[in-house]
């Protein structure tokens, strides 16, 4: 099969790329706009077409050229605050481009599309850990755009056959295990790549937004996933996809959380830097604690995490540099 996966230079989906091109039977094409992907991370012999979501006749041209089976979304904007400041910007690129994606896909006839969502439409969750079936109430525009696009999907499918899955996590996090490619965000907003360059002399200190939550230290409780078992999960929503013909919608989560102070802490142990922190105002849209549980994901496409604790996400001892599990240019390649 022709898998097309938008998004396929970025963090996550570079990850995903390198798994899926370990299967047998799969022949990947990806688009980017390179706005936040790095061609450096796209493996040689994969195929690569620069284009936006936004750009119709891009992808109609791509769409004619390759003719994908199947298309995997990993080309939304994802800062909550950023969402904040700019939501009209946040919809066109969440909403409007998944919509052309989608209008191109139906002419084109190509029916399986598994999408990158949030469970960050879940909003201040009323259950912790998130329960698959829980209901959205999105509280800031990145989640709303997500969830607008679920909605977008479940009426294309009642409307013209499209078959989805729509995948719900929060923090990804770590790098390939070859550490050539790894988390280089521009500007960087994730929290673990934020502490380790304190630890690099990159910046001062880091930042926490707020601690006076209703948590056992006051700040913000993530449940964190590491890059490489999402990148697992997509590969077997889409196997599950092709087989059974069937949408469905699974949380991705590792059923705990750890505070801001907690990871703060652990790279202090693991760095022997003192790591310094600044506590600012909170953030407008930041709920408290947002932790997804995976049940269904585990029962139903047998996705099991092989990253499940935080040493496993790379904080764990080590004499000479930074794990390649918690930052992917920590040996200052550009990865």
């Amino acid at each position: 099969m022709k898998i097309l996966v938008c998004g396929g230079a970025g963090y996550i989906g570079s990850h995903l790329v390198r798994e899926l091109s370990t299967q047998q039977g799969y022949e990947i094409i990806i688009l980017d706009n390179l706005s936040k992907g790095h061609i450096k991370s796209i493996p040689k012999g994969i195929k690569f077409e620069k284009a936006d979501i936004r750009d119709k006749t891009a992808l109609e041209r791509i769409f004619s050229k390759h003719k994908p089976d199947a298309v995997m979304h990993f080309c939304a904007s994802i800062s909550v605050g950023e969402s904040v400041a700019d939501p009209l910007g946040y919809y066109e690129n969440n909403v409007a481009g998944t919509i052309y994606l989608l209008q191109v896909m139906k002419k084109y006839n190509v029916k399986y599309f598994i999408f990158s969502s949030t469970a960050a439409i879940f909003g201040n969750p009323k259950e912790v850990p998130i329960p698959d079936n829980a209901r959205p109430e999105p509280i800031n525009p990145y989640g709303d755009t997500k969830f607008v696009v679920e909605k977008i999907l479940a009426w294309s499918e009642n409307a013209y056959g499209l078959k989805y899955i729509c995948l719900r996590y929060f923090n990804a996090c770590g790098a390939h295990e070859s550490g050539d490619i790894g988390e280089d965000h521009d500007p960087e907003t994730h929290l673990i790549p934020l502490i380790l360059q304190v630890a690099l002399g990159q910046r001062e200190s880091v930042s926490i937004f707020g601690d006076d939550y209703e948590t056992k230290d006051g700040t913000c409780v993530r449940d964190y996933i590491h890059v490489t078992d999402l990148a697992t999960a997509h590969i077997r929503a889409l196997a599950y996809l092709i087989k059974e013909n069937k949408s469905q919608s699974f949380n991705l989560g590792s059923g705990e959380g750890y505070t801001v102070k907690e990871v703060i802490n652990a790279a202090r142990n693991v760095t022997g830097h003192p790591i310094p922190d600044k506590v600012e105002d909170r953030r407008i849209g930041d709920p408290a604690i947002l932790i997804a549980g995976s049940t269904r994901a585990e029962q139903i496409l047998g996705w099991k995490r092989k990253y499940n604790t935080i040493e496993r996400y790379g904080l764990q001892p080590y004499s000479s540099t930074f794990s390649w599990f918690l930052i992917g240019h920590w040996d200052q390649r550009g990865q």
